[in-house]
């Protein structure tokens, strides 16, 4: 068996399975294509003092891990384990409720100021090396949309251009493009909620409880009604969709941020998140199944919608909010204040990682020594990670300094914090 990559464009997983030539069997699991990133660079800071909150630095931390593993592995059950998208949502919607604390115009710009430059030099990459395999103006017979279409990647209001396959790099698969695009949906979604935030937590203030509740009765009702007019509208109904979808989970965060989740009784949230979570599951329970394929809640946005605000909630009750790190998770600052600094680069680049790991394990395969005594190294997923890690690591060294000056830091090949001098390093 060997590692090669196979792409399904739901959502957020794009699996690396084995070519048809070496593989005993197929592997049928339809994978969905996400992402991860999640809120840039930032930390929500603790709203007392201002300072960083060590515990939604975990969540983003753990939410882009998640997001790496899934689009590596492609295990149904992930989402359900941790929904990582839902806690991204949340803990950008907390960060833009703290800003809109100043002049909202001023803010949005900010927002797109950090969010868009590192897209920017990503797209240029992507449409480069598309272009390079043979993409361009006449690939889907219509010029004047495939100029206008580019726009998106400026300002991504709806999803950027990309073929759906290409030749010419050899032992990379020919839909090398869509796998690694796909997952821009997220970056196209919180474009939206950044444009709408405003308006949101006016909503919000006014009307928490309709306000909070109106993306969950959209997506229902889009999704149980008038499901059928997705291929009507395009993107309209792609946009539409994803907003609602996470958009309670954006304004959770919000809720979070202003403080009115301590105004209700202790005992609501504990109570209600998980009746919540509890009819999302439910529901996907109820989906149509493929005895071949696992049900993957990523593929059902209702009950994505509900199992992520459901979970979010329970998060955001429990939240401790950590000026400091507790002694046991202190080993972990470094790390989890790396991908802090580097959240957005991460997200672009690790499907690239993934999918430029293929090419190199593949040679290996035509080596006796290695066929006859480490195909089950070969074959495995594992390594297949094992080799993207490195890749991506390079990739947020090369790009990830952009994040910096988009912010207007000095910009900093590895923001990784320094430990101070005679500091030990804390036990268990």
């Amino acid at each position: 068996m060997h590692a090669s990559t196979g792409l399904d464009r739901n959502r957020d997983t794009i699996q690396l399975r084995v070519p048809a030539a070496l593989r005993a069997e197929p592997n049928p699991e339809p994978q969905e294509s996400e992402p991860q990133e999640s809120e840039p660079q930032e930390s929500v800071p603790a709203s007392h003092k201002g300072g960083r909150d060590r515990y939604l630095d975990l969540l983003r931390a753990l939410a882009l891990a998640r997001v790496v593993l899934y689009h590596n592995f492609g295990w149904f059950w992930l989402p359900l384990v941790f929904p990582s998208m839902g806690v991204m949502f949340a803990l950008a919607g907390a960060l833009m409720a703290r800003s809109l604390s100043r002049p909202a115009l001023g803010v949005v710009r900010g927002r797109l100021r950090r969010l868009l430059p590192p897209m920017w030099l990503f797209g240029a990459v992507m449409i480069a090396l598309q272009i390079f395999a043979g993409w361009g103006p006449q690939a889907e017979g219509h010029p004047t949309w495939w100029w206008s279409k580019l726009a998106f990647w400026i300002l991504p209001l709806s999803t950027p251009p990309y073929a759906d396959e290409l030749s010419g790099f050899g032992l990379v698969e020919h839909t090398w493009a869509a796998q690694v695009i796909v997952p821009l949906w997220y970056l196209r979604a919180y474009l939206w909620y950044v444009l709408f935030s405003p308006l949101l937590l006016r909503a919000l203030r006014r009307f928490p409880v309709a306000t909070l509740s109106a993306p969950l009765a959209m997506v229902i009702v889009m999704n149980a009604l008038f499901a059928d007019q997705e291929f009507v509208y395009g993107r309209v109904w792609e946009n539409a969709n994803d907003f609602a979808t996470f958009g309670a989970c954006w304004i959770l965060g919000m809720a979070h941020q202003e403080g009115l989740l301590r105004k209700i009784p202790q005992y609501v949230l504990p109570s209600v998140a998980p009746l919540i979570m509890v009819a999302g599951f439910w529901y996907l329970q109820t989906r149509p199944v493929d005895p071949t394929v696992a049900t993957d809640i990523e593929s059902w946005p209702i009950a994505q919608a509900l199992w992520s605000v459901g979970f979010v909630a329970i998060l955001l009750h429990v939240s401790p909010s950590w000026e400091r790190w507790p002694r046991p998770l202190e080993r972990w600052n470094g790390l989890v204040s790396l991908l802090n600094a580097r959240a957005v680069s991460v997200y672009l680049w690790h499907q690239a990682a993934l999918v430029a790991a293929v090419p190199l394990i593949d040679p290996l395969w035509s080596v006796p020594f290695v066929y006859a005594n480490f195909r089950w190294l070969l074959a495995s997923q594992w390594f297949t990670l094992l080799v993207a890690l490195p890749l991506l690591g390079l990739l947020v060294l090369t790009f990830g300094w952009l994040e910096d000056v988009a912010a207007k830091r000095s910009p900093r090949l590895l923001p990784y914090p320094r430990r101070g001098r005679g500091r030990r390093r804390a036990a268990g």
